[in-house]
């Protein structure tokens, strides 16, 4: 057995000494620390990441929770909290609470994430449904040895963001009439904000929306042959021509985007506990 095996075991072995004994989830959910769950989903329980050993917590990057619940009719394991590649946190260990869902019985994952948008078609506090991505992170989680148990050398990834799992939440948008922002996602490194050059060449090259954590998830959930679907809370713009004539100062564009972060979290969590049960 491989040690990145033992750790996710490891894991596996701790959450499932406190799981509801009742509760058989086949639905996960990834989202920020920061992020306010709606109030018609129920936590029936919830773990720090810091007491699941051996990976949940590095060199306190983050200080997420496990949490339990139930959306509708649906039993649901929350990650409240990632791993960022700019925390200094290696590919391998922000893969493993992903390998470790896969263990406790998760076959499909919906992840939640905060994007910048190069399309200017999209506006700030919408929602956008991503249905590909490009990375360009420079690394990824499946370089090094590879454990054939977690999953096979070579992943597929032409259907890296299920087709089937995008289409029940492309329904969900259209009956509570949503606008839709179909969308690829750009997977870089930050966390630093990108350039007017960059933000051109992000667009010139087929994406719509850039973020820095959803590519490392969806990969190792694609070795993992774990379903993936996501959605992104547009909380920046950047559209280049509009960049150089921005003369907010750094505080006014933090505080916009934090104002953009809470009025797309609060539309999508209207229709949520919907998307959920439809998976």
């Amino acid at each position: 057995m491989t040690e990145q095996r033992k750790k996710i075991l490891e894991s596996v072995k701790e959450i499932r000494k406190r799981i509801p004994v009742k509760l058989k989830p086949k639905v996960a959910l990834i989202t920020e620390e920061h992020y306010t769950l709606p109030y018609n989903v129920s936590v029936l329980g919830k773990i720090d990441f810091a007491d699941i050993p051996p990976a949940f917590e590095k060199n306190g990057a983050t200080t997420g929770k496990l949490y339990f619940g139930r959306a509708g009719n649906r039993d649901i394991l929350i990650l409240k909290g990632r791993f960022h590649y700019y925390e200094g946190v290696s590919m391998r260990d922000i893969a493993h609470p992903v390998y470790v869902l896969k263990y406790l019985g998760i076959e499909k994952i919906l992840a939640i994430d905060e994007v910048a948008h190069l399309n200017p078609r999209f506006e700030q506090g919408e929602l956008t449904l991503i249905y590909d991505h490009i990375n360009l992170m420079g690394n990824n989680p499946l370089i090094g040895e590879n454990d054939e148990e977690l999953g096979i050398r070579f992943p597929d990834m032409s259907n890296a963001y299920d087709k089937k799992l995008y289409g029940k939440i492309y329904k969900v948008f259209q009956d509570n009439k949503v606008k839709i922002n179909e969308s690829v996602y750009l997977g870089i490194i930050g966390p630093e904000s990108e350039t007017e050059a960059e933000a051109r060449f992000y667009r010139d090259i087929g994406a719509d929306a850039l973020g820095y954590s959803l590519a490392p998830e969806d990969i190792t959930a694609v070795h993992a042959r774990i379903k993936f679907a996501a959605i992104g809370l547009i909380t920046r713009e950047l559209s280049a021509d509009k960049m150089l004539e921005d003369k907010r100062s750094e505080e006014e564009k933090i505080k916009e985007s934090v104002s953009n972060r809470k009025f797309a979290q609060g539309e999508l969590n209207k229709i949520l506990v919907q998307i959920i049960k439809s998976l």
